[in-house]
């Protein structure tokens, strides 16, 4: 069972917490033909034009004009009050912080239109980070749509909270010193939010959810750095939440993209506040999608996840999700979780092709659990003595011979099995880094295609 979604409006954008039953359901086989469905439109995500450009500066001033590095504005939410439809917020070297104790360092509200997106990203060169001890340190609610978050650090508060101090909170859903969110996504209250690019951002050391988004459409997340999160909060979170998706078409094409992402050590250590127990803390999670009949497909492929609290990549009660070419390691690093590195869990048409599990000694590497149309296939796994394991026709179990798994290095040697042993999936062109999937008589198992 799902994690409850009603909540606090300040608290619900990241919440993906369930119930896992201790029963896995066997692996059901299906014949499968990969079909062509196309990703969504590259001129539905790219402005034509920019009309104004605002320069944001820690050094700045907000009676300034923000037309100029040399006029910028102080604060993201004075150049978040002015923006229209084309604009860009180009964002300078500096530490930008939450104005209030509960606030959001970057608030957004106000939408661009599908050939005129509003754009958030760092000034060329800079690192700006968004420091946030409130609520989100970037939040995207009211309905704004068509937003891209390009080439920010977001960091939470996680560094200034003791263990001790989040146990001593563990029945408070009020405080956002152990609550708070990295980036949310949020379109509750028939405000849908859709088309969002989160990109090439670093997500870090928030109490509650790392990326997450509720009641969203065509929302696109990738090449971000998400790790430390989900540590203190009483929510049960995940380093990138998929949840409760809603509709903005009927389109049954990929409408939800989480790609290239390394998303790792997110996990729990306070126990959600419905049942009091430690069952979240995954990687990457697609949660409870059948509540609004989400019709679009989620395409989650290419992500490294590894050393997470919960799986690396998991679904529950959702549907229509195509899991491909990632690479999960040592995940389950909370003891009492025996999710498998990626699980479909109460779920329905989930296809988990050509990956590479990785567990730890007689952890479990893949589980399916009630979810009959669950596919496994063309995975390779680990031969680590589990007995839990959802095997396709194709899977292999075998070494995968990662280059250096200890310094986060999961690309493959040259007489890796995972080489030239994938199945082609016709709609996914490139690998983790952005090179062609295919090189050499097939493609590879895992988030890269070697060049060897």
């Amino acid at each position: 069972m799902s994690a409850s979604l009603v909540l606090p409006w300040a608290l619900t954008g990241l919440v993906a917490g369930e119930r896992i039953t201790e029963s896995l359901a066997k692996d059901v086989r299906q014949s499968f033909t990969d079909q062509e469905i196309p990703l969504p439109s590259r001129k539905l995500i790219s402005a034509v034009s920019t009309k104004t450009t605002y320069y944001v500066s820690s050094n700045g001033n907000d009676k300034n004009s923000g037309l100029s590095t040399s006029s910028a504005f102080k604060t993201l939410e004075r150049a978040a009050n002015l923006t229209d439809p084309g604009d860009t917020v180009l964002i300078m070297n500096g530490v930008y912080k939450n104005t209030s104790k509960v606030g959001t360092v970057l608030d957004i509200k106000r939408s661009g239109r599908a050939n005129a997106w509003i754009t958030y990203k760092a000034y060329p060169g800079h690192r700006p980070k968004l420091q946030s001890n409130g609520w989100h340190g970037v939040s995207i609610s009211n309905g704004a749509s068509y937003i891209e978050v390009n080439g920010l650090e977001v960091v939470g508060n996680n560094s200034n909270i003791t263990l001790a101090y989040a146990q001593s909170q563990k029945n408070n859903k009020s405080n956002p010193l152990t609550n708070g969110n990295c980036v949310t996504i949020d379109g509750k209250n028939n405000r849908l939010t859709h088309h969002i690019r989160i990109l090439n951002n670093k997500v870090h050391d928030c109490g509650g959810g790392g990326i997450g988004m509720m009641e969203s459409d065509y929302v696109t997340v990738d090449n971000n750095e998400v790790f430390n999160n989900a540590w203190y909060s009483v929510f049960a979170c995940s380093g990138i939440g998929v949840v409760t998706s809603r509709n903005y078409d009927n389109s049954q094409n990929y409408k939800i993209v989480v790609t290239r992402n390394k998303v790792y050590n997110n996990k729990m250590l306070i126990p959600w506040y419905q049942n009091k127990r430690i069952q979240d803390g995954n990687g990457i999670i697609v949660d409870s999608n059948r509540r609004f009949g989400y019709k679009g497909r989620i395409l989650i492929a290419n992500n490294i996840s590894y050393k997470n609290g919960g799986s690396g990549i998991h679904t529950y009660e959702s549907e229509h999700v195509d899991i491909v070419h990632n690479t999960a390691y040592l995940n389950n690093q909370t003891p009492v979780i025996n999710y498998g590195q990626i699980m479909s869990n109460h779920s329905g048409d989930i296809k988990v092709f050509n990956n590479i599990l990785y567990s730890a000694r007689n952890r479990p590497i893949s589980s399916i659990n009630q979810s009959p149309t669950s596919t496994f296939n063309y995975n390779l796994y680990n031969n680590n003595g589990s007995s839990q394991i959802a095997l396709g026709p194709n899977d292999i179990m075998a070494d995968p011979q990662f280059i250096n798994a200890s310094t986060g290095d999961f690309r493959l040697k040259k007489t890796s099995p995972a080489i030239n042993k994938g199945f082609k999936w016709n709609n996914l062109k490139t690998d983790a880094l952005g090179n062609p999937r295919v090189y050499g008589s097939a493609s590879d198992r895992g988030a890269y295609e070697m060049r060897y």
